[in-house]
């Protein structure tokens, strides 16, 4: 996916606005945010919307959540975090902790026909995954499934159990000696499988938003693939571009 088809999700561009804010002056390190409720008002967001662009930022060390005080500004933002807007790239740089993700499988499996594809293996050819529920808020958020070829989930220490306390993109350039270079995208729009309900407590005939993408190295391989699958009913994609 090129950067001028770039998209954005609704909690991205609150981080988004909230990032110009801070950077303008608007809200003054140590100085508080708008409240939960007045963000989903502001932009027209449900709470688990506002959450997860609240918790991302905290993630990112830009503001801080007090329980019972309310949302901080920590530290002037970045524009370089602009930058992390893709679901692929989002995943790729995210510290998992027991609190933010639910750990659903780590082992080996059957490539399924397009993940085998992507990683130039043959069909049900033996990779390993890895998969886990995106938690904000203790709020199931996303689907992420990981899928590595067996050599580069041993040698970068992905077939771990538990939560990965070292982000994968470290993992893989830390112990594989190649630099990443690039992330290709795919999104579309798809039913459920009954695994992906349940996991992510859907209602019956709410849809997905799927994006799956192939992380490639320096030397050319596809060395990762990358599924994050999204609730429709907490999603929506916006793009702003030139005429």
């Amino acid at each position: 996916m090129s950067d001028d088809a770039a998209y954005a999700p609704k909690y991205v561009r609150i981080m988004e606005t909230l990032r110009r804010r801070i950077k303008d002056g608007t809200y003054p390190v140590g100085e508080p945010i708008p409240s939960e409720a007045m963000l989903g008002k502001e932009f027209g967001a449900s709470r688990p919307t506002v959450v997860r662009a609240l918790n991302e930022m905290q993630l990112l060390g830009e503001i801080q959540r007090e329980h019972g005080r309310g949302t901080f500004v920590k530290a002037s933002a970045s524009s370089g975090a602009l930058q992390n807007t893709r679901p692929g790239l989002a995943v790729l740089d995210r510290q998992e902790t027991d609190a933010s993700v639910r750990v659903l499988r780590v082992g080996r499996e059957a490539a399924p026909g397009s993940v085998a594809l992507l990683l130039g293996l043959a069909d049900s050819a033996p990779v390993h995954l890895r998969r886990y529920v995106a938690l904000y808020d203790s709020i199931a958020s996303e689907l992420v499934s990981l899928w590595a070829p067996l050599d580069v989930a041993r040698a970068s220490g992905l077939d771990q159990q538990g939560p990965l306390t070292v982000p994968v993109r470290q993992l893989l350039t830390a112990r594989t000696r190649e630099r990443l270079i690039r992330v290709d995208e795919r999104l579309r729009s798809r039913r459920p499988t009954g695994d992906e309900r349940e996991a992510l407590g859907l209602a019956e005939g709410e849809p997905v938003l799927a994006v799956l993408g192939s992380v490639v190295d320096s030397t050319g391989r596809t060395v990762l693939v990358v599924e994050v699958v999204l609730p429709g009913s907490l999603h929506v994609l916006e793009e702003s571009y030139g005429l």
